[in-house]
């Protein structure tokens, strides 16, 4: 399957697999909305916002009016569940109501949407709670859709995955969910405040030197490599550096200290995939313990930065501009104020990370997932 640029939609109709923007609809299913970027627009290469969020795949289009079709034809509001919090932001902002909710010991929700039914966390949505919530639609990032797609079939439901893996790719999925739930007005609102901010940002870093750039992932106890196709890879391939695991297909890879030393990176990244204050102290430890660190160009230089849980999750989100804004002492620093600036940045994060006490809010079975 190739990266995602928009939504994946799964219901009672035929599958329809469209090469770049995976939208599907069949019996018994769903969505996957937000087309993958890789498949044909570069977001340094793209030239406007419109190419970016274009949507001009003829199946893709016909599986978003087939969705769309099917929700006027009920005559009353869709029962909707967000099964993330990128996913509820994004509801909450194209006025959608639901009727259940994720839980989130990191996350905030959106306050219209506190009293709700909690499903259980983005990973792992508890069955029983959303069925006996008779949900028409259930919406989820697309990351998660191997393990959730089947347990969604079991109870009959359409669902739709979004593509959070980018900005552009969270902007289609926006598109396209403001036209199968008639909400074209609020989704175009949400699209001129991206097309606003990246006329204004695509030139910022143009004429400089691209850094190349390791992103470290943290995980409860042990860390991956994120490249250009994951969503913190995406943000630093929109401020323009170059990730030193460029090419392949994959979000995230496994890679030993060696091999990353041979790539040998200007800048280092380190974010969380999960539990940020056990990820901050394994980072601190193994980067103190570990002697094959104290070679790396990056560290000797002090280039090593630990990046905010909430602007650098596994999911694309409204803070970019944020996260964007903390990126570029990082990765241009062009003043000693610079360099300070980014040092400030990541000891701001990691104070964030020790404080967010994510482990002692987090129930055991949370704690196993998040290691996987």
């Amino acid at each position: 399957m190739m990266r995602n640029r928009f939504v994946k939609i799964k219901k009672r109709i035929l599958p329809l697999w469209m090469g770049t923007c995976i939208i599907s609809s069949f019996l018994g299913g769903c969505a996957v909305m937000g087309r993958e970027e890789s498949s044909s627009v570069n977001i340094q290469e793209a030239d406007s916002v419109e190419t970016l969020l274009s949507i001009d795949d003829p199946e893709e289009k016909a599986a978003v009016e087939t969705a769309k079709a099917k929700v006027a034809a009920m005559g009353e509001e869709p029962r909707i569940i967000a099964t993330s919090p990128a996913t509820a932001d994004i509801c909450d902002r194209l006025d959608l109501d639901l009727v259940g909710v994720c839980s989130s010991t990191i996350s905030t929700l959106p306050e219209r949407y506190e009293d709700l039914t909690q499903v259980g966390t983005a990973m792992s949505p508890d069955m029983e709670i959303i069925s006996s919530l008779d949900p028409d639609w259930v919406l989820s990032p697309v990351t998660l859709q191997s393990d959730l797609q089947p347990k969604y079939e079991a109870i009959d439901t359409d669902w739709a995955f979004l593509n959070l893996r980018s900005v552009p790719g969270m902007y289609r999925s926006i598109q396209e969910l403001g036209e199968i739930f008639g909400r074209e007005e609020e989704a175009q609102v949400l699209v001129d405040e991206f097309t606003e901010f990246y006329n204004g940002y695509k030139d910022q870093n143009a004429e400089k030197e691209a850094p190349k750039v390791l992103i470290l992932m943290g995980l409860p106890g042990s860390y991956i490599i994120a490249t250009e196709n994951s969503y913190v890879g995406s943000l630093v391939e929109l401020a323009g550096g170059e990730n030193v695991y460029a090419g392949t297909d994959q979000e995230f890879l496994t890679v030993n200290t060696e091999d990353m030393k041979t790539k040998e990176p200007d800048v280092i990244l380190r974010a969380a995939h999960a539990l940020p204050d056990q990820v901050v102290e394994m980072f601190k430890e193994d980067f103190e313990t570990n002697d094959i660190w104290q070679h790396f160009q990056a560290v000797e230089e002090g280039r090593v930065y630990d990046l905010t849980y909430e602007y650098f999750g596994m999911s694309a989100n409204f803070n970019y501009p944020q996260a964007l804004e903390e990126l570029q002492p990082m990765l241009y620093p062009e003043s000693q104020e610079d360099e300070t600036k980014a040092q400030e940045n990541s000891e701001k994060a990691q104070s964030a990370a020790e404080e967010s006490d994510a482990s002692e809010k987090t129930d055991e079975e949370t704690l196993r997932e998040s290691g996987q």
